[in-house]
């Protein structure tokens, strides 16, 4: 831990800890002075990863389907550490929809994970951002936020969706100090890239590494309420979108 970080004993609550993002974002968090706030399904391997909870990190159990998991975690977080500083919205997962399918049940869950779990986040932890004074919400959303290349409709629509929702805490937020981002990556090598769309070739190696998107929720955490970023685009490959 860097202690002579500025940002030194900041508390950061993290869904999605578990995956490939959301464990470089954890590990760049601790390695930088933060405390952190990890829910999940089972916080066993979290602590496996991490390591057993101390003055700096905590494990709970959270569900995103279950309202009130989600109101015991950030309650346990407040009563653990008394503050919370940063929200970072990472978790993942649900069924992919296609236009023409008549599938609610897997619209349903990505519209509960990328939308409706953050928002319920979002509005449990903002007392607490705003009493920071610099308070911050990361959503790590997708370049699938910003256009649709495929016919996979319900977690393309649900990224906008998440997007939208990051410029609606944006605006809510700032006049108490709440600054929220976006971010918007490509390909990121980890292990659920294996399972990519017919026809892409991408090497691994090739692809955006995790750590890179850490650093970059911890610039978005960091950068003073005067030099705010809405969105952060980041890609490993040319698309003449922009």
């Amino acid at each position: 831990m860097l202690k002579n970080s500025p940002n030194a004993g900041r508390v950061i609550l993290i869904s999605g800890g578990d995956g490939g993002i959301g464990s470089a974002i954890v590990e760049d968090l601790l390695n930088h002075g933060y405390r952190v706030s990890l829910g999940s399904l089972d916080t066993d391997p979290l602590e496996s990863k991490f390591g057993p909870a101390d003055a700096n990190r905590i494990y709970r159990s959270f569900d995103a389907f279950d309202k009130e998991s989600a109101t015991r975690w950030v309650s346990d977080t407040i009563d653990t550490f008394g503050q919370i500083d940063g929200l970072v919205n990472a978790i993942g997962g649900g069924g992919r929809t296609a236009l023409m399918d008549d599938n609610d049940k897997a619209l349903d869950e990505v519209w509960e994970l990328y939308v409706k779990t953050p928002l319920r986040l979002t509005r449990l932890c903002m007392p607490y951002l705003e009493n920071s004074g610099r308070g911050r919400v990361v959503n790590i959303a997708s370049l699938a936020a910003k256009r649709i290349r495929n016919v996979t409709v319900g977690y393309g629509v649900a990224k906008f969706a998440q997007l939208g929702l990051t410029h609606a805490t944006r605006t809510y937020g700032w006049e108490k100090g709440v600054r929220a981002t976006a971010i918007c990556p490509g390909w990121v090598a980890t292990a659920k890239s294996a399972q990519k769309s017919p026809g892409l070739n991408i090497p691994a190696e090739d692809m955006t590494d995790p750590s890179t998107i850490a650093h970059m929720v911890r610039t978005a955490i960091e950068l003073p309420n005067n030099a705010s970023m809405a969105e952060m685009i980041i890609n490993c490959e040319f698309e003449d979108l922009f």
